[in-house]
């Protein structure tokens, strides 16, 4: 028998959601194998039946999905049943004790999430804002930024500063080579939005900065990953948002996602207080 689990991931939208759910639950599991199948707007029981079938012919198939669909939702479970092939609803349970809960009744609309309203465009100007802000581009309107991100040379600045503005921050980020690269606008009001540095072990930035430097097969540029120029540019960079009180985060083996985590709190907890 295969000790390789076939995951069925199956939505009646994009999906989006149900791959975040499912890498949630496989980091909880380290020393599982699995082969994913995704399946995105799938709204017929001719769709779900092709998907069955498929299942049926492999080895320890588990199926996950998100359907809002009550009538589809019950005729995959139950045909699943039938078939004797584990079968998760997400968010099924979920949304009727919402419904419960609230004392209204769910939309059940696929792709409800999706809707083009106000939150929607904000998210879209956002990353508008915040790809044409990358790396130290167009200071002059930084003041517009709802988040700045400061740090040395791989500190995820740009991963993060996407990831944020997914999320509807207009994020602007700025590589810190030394205090006169910092925009004179903010170091003459260091509390113009919320600044943040963003910094990180030498000896992690250098593994890092070697690999960046390996994949784009340059070696000539030895002091961009010599240990000893990094750890004053590392200490440099402590001293820098001390002196101007900045909140700093260590991104040493932190995901984007962890790092974006902790850039919110921080964010959310100067609001709070300037509200």
């Amino acid at each position: 028998m295969s000790n390789t689990y076939e995951i069925y991931l199956i939505s009646d939208s994009t999906g989006e959601t149900l791959d975040r759910i499912f890498l949630a639950i496989k980091a909880q599991f380290k020393n599982v194998n699995y082969k994913v199948h995704s399946y995105s707007f799938t709204r017929t029981e001719n769709q779900i039946l092709k998907i069955l079938a498929d299942a049926e012919s492999k080895e320890n198939p588990v199926l996950l999905y998100t359907i809002v669909d009550n009538g589809l939702a019950k005729y995959l479970a139950n045909t699943s049943n039938d078939k004797g092939i584990p079968c998760f609803g997400v968010l099924g349970d979920l949304i009727l004790r919402f419904s419960k809960l609230l004392n209204q009744k769910a939309s059940h609309l696929p792709s409800g999430q999706h809707v083009l309203n106000e939150e929607y465009y904000k998210r879209i100007e956002a990353i508008q804002f915040t790809m044409n802000h990358d790396d130290g581009n167009l200071i002059k309107d930084i003041s517009k930024s709802d988040i700045i991100l400061l740090g040395v040379s791989r500190t995820s600045k740009t991963p993060t500063s996407i990831y944020l503005a997914n999320k509807g921050f207009k994020t602007s980020n700025i590589p810190l080579i030394n205090e006169n690269s910092i925009p004179k606008v903010i170091k003459d009001d260091p509390k113009i939005s919320c600044i943040i540095g963003l910094n990180t072990e030498p000896e992690r930035l250098a593994d890092i900065r070697k690999n960046r430097m390996n994949s784009l097969k340059e070696n000539e540029n030895k002091s961009y990953t010599d240990l000893e120029k990094i750890k004053k540019e590392v200490n440099h960079a402590k001293n820098t948002f001390k002196k101007y009180k900045w909140p700093t985060i260590d991104v040493t083996r932190k995901s984007v996602e962890e790092t974006a985590a902790s850039v919110i709190k921080i964010y959310e907890i100067k609001n709070k207080k300037n509200a």
